[in-house]
């Protein structure tokens, strides 16, 4: 999240396709990067959205994010709570289950995080965003590369040079900029480092079902 953004627009984006699914779908956001400049107003509006949520069985009118698969994701969700408060982060809203039945964990924002916590290193698969702030470009890509994974990146700027910038830099299998345009039929999906082999979607998954022959003849 780059400080010439709509820094408005990008956190109503990013909290929609964090919380979607109550954060259960693989191409989620995990980690969130903000420039120095921008930090503080996108903090702001992203929790606001997120204290907007309405949280509850998807049955009833309103209601914008459902609960989690089971009781064990509830339990891993409050780990990461745990560990990341333990380490000196504060919980700007959420943090814990919202009422006693049912496997509901509330949209959760979370500053100051250490890169020692687990938050910070492992897919939580839950409505847990955890926001820190860089300075520069470099330090940025550093931090989107660091982990062995690399299904999906999502970023926000107005420049075109940063755009480019990033599409060469950030090493993932896809990068959406300045909206989330992932998983659609018609474009390959699929990931590099630990976060798969090949593509789904488009006219590279035929790939796979397809074979390769070359055929040369001197005459």
């Amino acid at each position: 999240m780059f400080a010439d953004a709509d820094v408005p627009r990008a956190a109503k984006l990013l909290a929609s396709a964090k919380f979607r699914n109550a954060g259960q779908v693989c191409i989620s956001p995990t980690r969130f990067m903000v420039e120095d400049a921008a930090y503080d107003e996108f903090v702001e509006h992203f929790v606001a959205t997120t204290r907007a949520i309405k949280v509850g069985n998807g049955l009833e009118d309103g209601v914008q994010m459902g609960p989690l698969a089971n009781d064990r994701r509830l339990a891993a969700m409050e780990r990461l709570v745990a560990d990341a408060r333990e380490q000196g982060a504060k919980v700007l809203t959420g943090g814990e289950r919202v009422g006693r039945e049912g496997y509901f964990f509330a949209p959760t924002v979370l500053t100051d995080v250490p890169l020692s916590a687990r938050i910070m290193n492992e897919e939580p698969f839950g409505p847990i965003a955890p926001i820190s702030r860089f300075s520069s470009y470099k330090d940025a890509i550093v931090e989107a590369n660091r982990l062995p994974y690399g299904l999906a990146a999502y970023a926000y700027t107005r420049s075109s040079a940063t755009s480019a910038a990033l599409s060469d830099d950030v090493e993932t299998g896809m990068l959406s900029i300045n909206h989330h345009g992932l998983a659609l039929p018609e474009t390959p999906f699929g990931g590099v480092k630990d976060s798969g082999y090949g593509s789904e979607g488009g006219s590279e998954a035929m790939e796979a079902y397809l074979v390769t022959k070359f055929v040369t003849e001197h005459r």
